[in-house]
This record gives C-alpha cells, structure tokens and sequence, in this order.
C-alpha cells in the first residue's frame, strides 16, 4: 500500500495537586465502553481528569505502556502519574464506570516514563484478548490523530479540541475535522477448487514474508471496484465471487482494513506487477501449515493482523 503516515490537542487545564496517587502497576481495563454521548458535555476531560478513579493510557507515537508479567497487559497510570505536553481524549467508561482516557506524546519526542515497555498492536496484538486488543486499536489511533494534526489542512489556523478529542475546529475559518479513517480492502485470492491461496511478496519484505493483497480505496471508488482494479494491477487476476469476511482497524498509519475473499477467474494468469509485488506464488494447505508452524521457507503476516486471520481461516476449513 502507498501513502505516508501522519496525526494535536490543546492542553487540559487541570491542578496536579488535585489528583490521585499514583498507580504504576494498574492494568487498563479489558472491556470500554465509547459513551459517546458523553464527548459533548462541557469540560468532560477536566472532570474526568479530576477523578481519582480515572485509568489513563499513554501512548508514545504507535506504541502504548504495557505492565509486568508472564502475559502482555495493558498498563494505566492515575493522571498525576502522566508529565506535562500530553493530548488528552476520552476512550469511554470502564465495566466499573471508570473514565478511561487516553494520553498521546508525539513520538518525535522522548518516551514520557518509565513504562516497563512499550509495544503496539503489531507486538502485543495477537497476544491480547478481545476487549483489550480494541482498546489498544483505539487509543493508538486517535492518540496518533491527536498529536499530528493540530492545525488546520484548508487555512493552517489553530484547530482546537472538541468532543473530548474526537473533533477539531479552525480558529481562523472554523472549519470541523475529525479523526482519519481510510478505508482499504484486503483480500485473500483462492483457486476455484480452494484448495490453493495466491499470495504475494511485496518489494518492502525484500521476498521473506508472503501475504494477501491490499489497497486504499480511492475517491469516489466503490469497495467492489478497488477489489478488482488492485488485483489486477498487483496480482493480474480477474476475480469473481466477492466475499466479506471481516474488518479491522489498523493505525498504520490510520486504516480501517476492509477483508475480503475472492475466486480467481483463471489461476494462470497471476503475474506480480514488478513494482509493489517482487513475487507471488499459488501455496497449498501443506505449504500454507509449514508456514504458520515456523517451519515454512517464507514468512506469513503478525497474528495481529487481519491478513493472517484470512490466511488461517482458509487453512483451517
């Protein structure tokens, strides 16, 4: 996939002396609900943040803080814990009704604390469960969001925070932004038998890793016909038998992964383009099982991601 990664707040104003203690060893919680309804009421993030039961995540850049253990754990910090020059946006509210609100630092800038570690979904992921791997996918996203757009793209005026961090408004032409969200399709290409799975290896894995193929949606593009412009451009296959499977969002840099299987007209006509894909190659079950057992002669995506969830899928049938 093409495009370049990007993504400002202003700052709470809030009294540290206020706040709770710390609690370094806190795990965030598992489960959040959005509570959208909440991001219009007035100064939501100062009360929140006055609130000695608030959870709040710091992400630096693309990685979030994660706690000690056998098993990866998302960790949270009391808002006293966190340092000065954070953006602020409200993730929702705990099982408990605790506010969960998410702390992002640009990543240009050093890491804010002393975490144990700091890892994101491409690290932890696969090794979180359900709830937790939401909760990461969103405070990434939109902590990314919150550090790299602060001005205006139409006039370049300031753009100030609103709804919690959920949306912006230019001072100078008032014109409203919200959180990037670009649509791409992914989708794992099948023989007509399904007994094989095409896959290609793009230039940047210089050949070690095989996956499904990808791409942005373009402007005023339909998601049926990115599917077919992008395997043909990068796969030269004609395609038939369009099947949604599943979505996931992916902050890399701010994309809503739309997956997809599909039938292979004729087989034979897979070609890579030569210039996002080096290589492709029909694998079979046996190929494919090697593969995801670590013994195979190429890679397959993180278990994070949606590709490698298509892949296991159609192993397993």
């Amino acid at each position: 996939m093409r495009r370049t990664e990007r993504v400002e707040r202003d700052e709470a104003g809030r009294s540290d002396a206020a706040l709770p203690a710390a609690r370094p060893d806190a795990v965030a919680p598992a489960a959040v609900d959005r509570s959208a309804a909440e991001r219009d009421e007035p100064g939501l993030l100062d009360a929140v943040l006055s609130d000695p039961g608030t959870r709040v995540m710091v992400v630096h850049g693309a990685l979030a803080a994660h706690a000690a253990g056998d098993e990866p754990r998302l960790q949270s910090f009391a808002p006293a814990d966190v340092p000065a020059g954070a953006e602020w946006g409200f993730l929702g509210r705990a099982a408990d009704g605790a506010a969960v609100v998410v702390a992002a630092f640009d990543p240009a800038t050093p890491a804010p604390l002393d975490a144990h570690g700091w890892a994101g979904p491409r690290e932890i992921g696969a090794a979180l469960d359900e709830h937790a791997a939401d909760t990461l996918m969103v405070a990434i996203s939109l902590g990314r969001w919150l550090t790299d757009f602060g001005h205006c793209p139409l006039c370049g005026g300031r753009a100030v925070l609103r709804q919690a961090g959920w949306s912006r408004r230019c001072e100078d032409c008032g014109r409203e932004h919200f959180p990037r969200n670009d649509p791409a399709v992914i989708v794992a290409i099948t023989d007509p038998a399904r007994e094989r799975i095409l896959l290609g290896a793009n230039v940047n894995w210089r050949g070690r890793m095989h996956s499904c193929f990808a791409g942005f949606v373009e402007a005023g593009e339909s998601l049926e016909t990115a599917i077919h412009r992008e395997l043909f451009e990068e796969a030269g296959v004609r395609v038939t038998d369009v099947r949604y499977v599943r979505s996931q969002p992916w902050p890399f840099p701010h994309s809503l992964m739309l997956g997809f299987e599909a039938t292979a007209v004729d087989p034979d006509e897979a070609r890579p383009d030569g210039t996002e894909i080096i290589s492709l190659k029909w694998f079979t079950r046996d190929e494919i099982a090697e593969a995801l057992a670590g013994r195979g002669e190429f890679g397959l995506p993180g278990r994070a991601s949606i590709a490698y969830r298509l892949i296991r899928e159609w192993h397993d049938e």
